[in-house]
């Protein structure tokens, strides 16, 4: 099976309705919402979330009956889904709120967020923008792209390759073990610029459009990452586990590192997971 690009925007549309009709009406009004937290503090959820993943995942099995849905919501309740990805002939996966805490904050850095496998391989991606309304699209061989609310597009592409020193970087230490926590902390002085979105839904855009140069993450659940990882590689990026082995979206260990070019990769792997002696 393939999706074709009526597929891609008509998925396109279903982000743009949900999150017209059931995230932005609740966007700064946390008081009236419930949020509840999951696994710890930092990770947490609301009702937004919740009925925006429910109108997705109904509108994506309306339109493709047979696929498997992998919602973060329900994946909590279930995680199952999550063992059949690598064999489901068409899974979706689904983030309706990447970037809670920052939705919870009245922050706008937030997005939605899907990818298609088929048998394991990511074969789209969508990263749905519901502030600006506008979704960032990428099909496996055939590029990505951001399409605006008027119906014009661009082609999306990484940033040129830089020296170390002047990478501009994203780089949460946040959830990474000890040692690596320390060495990759102590590292970050040897890059032009940090920062952390607490949004992987906007920094894959960023980084796809050219405006940083390395993403880096250490937690690597398939909802926060298949979709953007196909962004990046649409978009001319390179990318692996901290190995140098490939990222597939069944690989929850391993960290990923993304880069524009091979070479960078190399470059930057080297000089983060370095330990001082």
């Amino acid at each position: 099976m393939k999706l074709s690009h009526a597929d891609a925007l008509n998925i396109g549309n279903i982000l743009a309705e949900v999150g017209h009709r059931e995230i932005m009406p609740r966007f700064r009004r946390v008081r009236e919402i419930e949020v509840r937290t999951k696994t710890s503090a930092f990770d947490v959820v609301t009702e937004a979330d919740e009925l925006a993943e429910q109108a997705i995942s109904a509108a994506l099995l309306r339109a493709f009956p047979d696929a498997l849905i992998v919602g973060e919501e329900g994946t909590a309740r279930d995680a199952t889904a999550l063992d059949r990805i690598g064999t489901a002939d068409l899974a979706f996966i689904i983030d309706p709120i990447d970037g809670t805490r920052n939705f919870t904050s009245g922050l706008s850095l937030f997005g939605t967020m899907v990818a298609a496998t088929i048998r394991g391989e990511i074969v789209f991606g969508a990263i749905h923008d519901p502030v600006c309304n506008d979704t960032a699209f990428a099909m496996r061989g055939e590029g990505a792209w951001l399409e605006l609310p008027d119906g014009s597009r661009y082609d999306l592409k990484v940033a040129a390759p830089a020296p170390v020193s002047q990478m501009d970087a994203i780089v949460g230490v946040n959830f990474l073990p000890e040692p690596l926590r320390t060495t990759v902390a102590g590292n970050l002085s040897k890059l032009g610029m940090t920062a952390w979105l607490r949004c992987a839904a906007h920094e894959y855009r960023m980084a796809a459009s050219g405006h940083c140069h390395l993403l880096f993450y250490n937690k690597l659940m398939p909802w926060d990452h298949a979709a953007g990882w196909l962004l990046h590689r649409e978009a001319g990026g390179y990318s692996a586990h901290f190995d140098g082995s490939p990222y597939r979206p069944v690989n929850l260990t391993g960290g990923l590192l993304c880069a524009p070019d091979e070479a960078s990769w190399h470059a930057a792997q080297q000089v983060i997971l370095t330990r001082a002696g």
